[in-house]
């Protein structure tokens, strides 16, 4: 497909590294007057050339955008994958990868897992027919205890949500493809700075792009990432009917808006992972605080794990305590830069009581609090914490904010 800007576009060759790949693979100007900054194309139809439509020309925005396109081969090429699918949220791309499925097959996921993706296999996957089974992940004799003869896909989720457990992607992968599952790892939490599962063998990648990719709390997205070969390109042919016929599909505008944001994410994501494990260690000390869930951690189940299959221990943290729900509470309503809120990955830093943002009948601990580290100095993040402690009733020494 083409258009003026595109024709006289040359992509950079795949060899450069990520970093310079995020920046000028989506748009890079070549003739003389073109925009360094990619066009937005709002149409939502293309006049057809003179000899009628066919399949490589632009017709209609939900079959197909010029923005969508540049932002599905960026992503592509960052996460090392040969085809991409961008969604209008990632609740949207679960859904299309679940629709690779029938009714009656099976579906393993960790038991430790995203909420919004429990209750929608729950609420909707159940009625539609699909079995499935939440299993520890990170022991892969229990995964292959709960498979059964109709086991299909293989979920994974790590660190997993909330509480950052960590699964062998490579190892559980392997076992996927030796059984003929589809192994699908939701990368949200990492993005391809940190973690990059079909290196390790997984078939497909998902992502909130909502989240890090998006960084700015300003775009609502999804994405699945596919490695190309064997049954991975029926599947993908199937993924795309579901994209363009059920119409979930992010708008040019939202797609021109993930694209300015790839520019930094890995700049973003290397800065929010060097203030969360100096975040993280002084969590772990505090008189305040009884647990810290963080894979950068000495002494976290799945350290060694996640040493082989992550370049940083990530931005997230998850931490207890010492006190019930009403103490966690009263700490999270205690911030003053720290923003009280759902979602994670933007620029600022944000923190909830996560037990109250999940369902009914949660496993979180209570007193759990779910901490997205942003770009704050992370001395300035620290104080706020320290201070917001205090207020669990809990001793400390707390510094006064600047």
């Amino acid at each position: 497909m083409s258009t003026p800007e595109s024709q006289s576009n040359s992509k950079p060759h795949k060899v450069l590294r990520p970093e310079t790949r995020a920046l000028h693979e989506g748009w890079h100007p070549e003739a003389p007057g073109e925009p360094v900054a990619a066009t937005w194309y709002p149409s939502t139809v293309f006049r057809h050339p003179e000899q009628g439509l066919s399949a490589d020309e632009w017709s209609y925005t939900r079959l197909d955008n010029p923005n969508r396109s540049r932002l599905e081969a960026t992503l592509a090429s960052l996460e090392g994958g040969d085809h991409a699918l961008a969604f209008s949220s990632g609740m949207a791309a679960v859904q299309a990868a679940l629709h690779i499925l029938d009714p009656g097959d099976h579906v393993l996921l960790p038991d430790d897992l995203y909420h919004g993706v429990r209750n929608l296999i729950r609420d909707q996957y159940a009625r539609w027919g699909l079995a499935f089974d939440f299993v520890d992940m990170t022991r892969p004799e229990a995964v292959e205890a709960a498979a059964t003869a109709r086991t299909r896909m293989l979920w994974l989720e790590t660190p997993s949500n909330p509480m950052l457990r960590i699964s062998d992607i490579r190892k559980l992968a392997g076992l996927a493809s030796e059984r003929g599952w589809i192994s699908v790892v939701d990368n949200t939490w990492c993005t391809p700075v940190i973690q990059r599962p079909l290196e390790l063998g997984a078939d497909m990648v998902l992502y909130s792009t909502t989240k890090y990719l998006g960084g700015h709390s300003d775009v609502l997205g999804g994405a699945l990432v596919l490695r190309g070969g064997g049954h991975m390109r029926e599947h993908f042919g199937r993924l795309q009917s579901v994209q363009r016929q059920a119409g979930a599909v992010p708008s040019p505008f939202d797609c021109w808006l993930m694209l300015r944001s790839l520019k930094t994410l890995y700049v973003r994501v290397r800065t929010q992972c060097s203030g969360a494990a100096h975040i993280a260690g002084k969590l772990a000390a505090h008189p305040a605080v009884g647990k810290v869930h963080y894979p950068g951690l000495p002494g976290h189940s799945g350290r060694e794990i996640a040493d082989g299959q992550m370049d940083l221990p990530g931005a997230m943290i998850s931490f207890e305590v010492k006190g019930d729900d009403a103490a966690a509470l009263r700490v999270v309503s205690s911030s003053r830069i720290i923003i009280p809120a759902t979602s994670l990955g933007g620029v600022e830093t944000t923190w909830e009581h996560r037990k109250t943002s999940e369902y009914e009948g949660t496993a979180t601990p209570g007193n759990l609090i779910r901490l997205s580290i942003g770009l704050e100095h992370p001395d300035d993040i620290w104080l706020d914490i320290d201070q917001a402690l205090a207020a669990s009733g809990e001793a400390g020494n707390t510094e006064a904010l600047r």
